[in-house]
Order: C-alpha cells, then sequence, then structure tokens
C-alpha cells in the first residue's frame, strides 16, 4: 500500500492542471479508489482531494509571482474562471492572486508527499478475519457529522434520545454476530473528511432474511470477509487509536483492503462510568 501511495502522489504531480481520475489510477495500481482514498486520509491526515488542491495552488503560486494572466494561469490548473481559482487560492494561501502578485505573499507551501514504512512490531493487534453471510443492522439511525477525536456530541445526544425501553427491545432483536448492541457507521466521505456527514445506527444485527419492525431504519450488510480487531482501554481513546493503527500498521502489512460497507462497533465489556472498554471493531474487507 505505501508503494501504491507514492505512485498515487507522483501521477498527482505530473498531472496537476489535467482532471486526475482517482478511480482509473487507483485501478491501475491494483487496488480500488474507495481504499486508497481511505488509505490517503488516515496516513496524510488530509483527504487526497484537499492535498491535490494545496499541492495545486503551491505551484500555482509561482507562476501568479510571474507575468502571465491569471486567467492563463487559472485554464492551467484546471479552473474555468479567475473567480474559481481565486476562491482555490485563497483557502489555501489566505490571500488572493492579486495579493500576492501585489505583496509578493504570504504564502503557504504544501511540500510533496512521500509515505514510508517505519517497521516497529512492539504493539502486536488482535485481530480475525471471518467469512459472514449477509445480514442485517436494524435500530435508530441519524445523520451526524464525523469527528475524529474525542466524543461526539451529536451521537451521544441521538443515544439519549432514546428511550431506555427501546434499547431493551433491541438488545431482545439481537440475533446474530456482532453481538450486542452496536455502533454502526455507514455512508462515510471516501476522504474520510472531518466534519463530512455520515450515517450513524445505534442497533443490534439480524438476519438478512429477519423481518424488521417498520419503525426502526435498517443498514444492509452484504455477504463477505470481515477483519475485526480488539481494544481495552480508555474510551473513546483506545477505540480512536484503533482506528488509526488498523492504517498505519495493519494494512500495509497485511493483504487486504477496505471495501465499501458499513463499519461496526461492539462493546464487549465497559466499566459503569463507561470510561474505560473493551470494544471490537469490524471492518468489510476483501483480499488486495
Amino acid at each position: 500500500m505505501i508503494s501504491t501511495l507514492n505512485h498515487l502522489v507522483q501521477h498527482i504531480e505530473a498531472h496537476l492542471g489535467d482532471s486526475i481520475d482517482v478511480a482509473s489510477l487507483a485501478s491501475s495500481l491494483g487496488t480500488t479508489e474507495y481504499h486508497a482514498r481511505r488509505m490517503f486520509s488516515s496516513l496524510a491526515g488530509m483527504p487526497l482531494s484537499e492535498y491535490i488542491r494545496r499541492r495545486r495552488m503551491t505551484v500555482a503560486a509561482g507562476d501568479v509571482l510571474g507575468d502571465d494572466e491569471l486567467l492563463e494561469i487559472a485554464t492551467r490548473f484546471g479552473y474555468g474562471s479567475t473567480e474559481a481559482f481565486g476562491r482555490a487560492f485563497r483557502a489555501v494561501h489566505g490571500s488572493t492572486p492579486g495579493e500576492v502578485r501585489r505583496a509578493g505573499g504570504p504564502l503557504r507551501s504544501q511540500p510533496q508527499l512521500r509515505f514510508r514504512l517505519t517497521v516497529e512490531g512492539n504493539s502486536p493487534m488482535d485481530t480475525r478475519i471471518i467469512e459472514h453471510p449477509a445480514f442485517q443492522l436494524i435500530g435508530h439511525a441519524a445523520r451526524v457529522p464525523l469527528i475524529h477525536n474525542g466524543v461526539n456530541p451529536h451521537i451521544q445526544a441521538h443515544i439519549a434520545a432514546i428511550p431506555a425501553e427501546a434499547h431493551a427491545r433491541l438488545k431482545a432483536l439481537s440475533s446474530g454476530e456482532p453481538t450486542g448492541l452496536l455502533q454502526v457507521s455507514a455512508d462515510v466521505d471516501p476522504d474520510y473528511t472531518e466534519g463530512t456527514p455520515l450515517t450513524y445506527l445505534h442497533g443490534v444485527a439480524v438476519g438478512h432474511d429477519h423481518a424488521v419492525p417498520d419503525d426502526l431504519d435498517v443498514i444492509g450488510a452484504p455477504a463477505g470477509t470481515w477483519a475485526v480487531f480488539t481494544a481495552t482501554g480508555d474510551y473513546p481513546a483506545a477505540l480512536q487509536q484503533l482506528w488509526a493503527a488498523t492504517a498505519t500498521d495493519w494494512f500495509p502489512s497485511n493483504p487486504w483492503r477496505l471495501r465499501p460497507g458499513p463499519s461496526i462497533v461492539a462493546i464487549i465489556d465497559r466499566s459503569p462510568d463507561f470510561s474505560t472498554a473493551t470494544c471490537e471493531l469490524w471492518l468489510p474487507v476483501e483480499r488486495s
């Protein structure tokens, strides 16, 4: 995966003025757009689309300081108007092309990324690979923003609004792995951009042919392979650290890649105040 991401970066660098077809490029490198975007975002700390914009505007700044017409520069970097180019330029540099041309700055440079694998191996990851038939995730869903670190207050508010008897009802409906009450994330932005909306479902797993009550939401999980990771520690910090470790440690070292589908968190055990917990993280995967 590290080699794939470096090839992706090199292609972007050679085609900053072109429309970049990430899906075709990922396919030519032996992976999928979904996996490439998720791994890039996790390892680079920014979405792939944001990196492309920053690199374009970094290189474009040199041209802005020259004598070419702004419309010519905008067209060179794939923008149809000086207004669109100016908005993108200002979003990266904090100043307009005209201001930079007059004053020489300020400018914010995005260096070209290079991915390297640091081999440590001192933190084994508890993982299971499971072939699972199709199933359904049923419960109470809401659209919430993606938050990378700390407690998500929107999810907290959603769960708090669910009556106690509804939790008991869901537990009674649970009829398969993963067991118990589950935290399900679906429809997540492929770039994993913080603040983008996702579907969060508080629910349980049931068989694919299970009759679902009309008042419950449903997310389908097709048959396939799942990587199941276990973490124990402070909640939710240990779970968020586990998420990060799957990208930095596990996927680069194993012959698997993410496939589209919901991610699932099962709470296996927890302290009374929920300050610590043992969690299972279920991620849909396929052989790379």
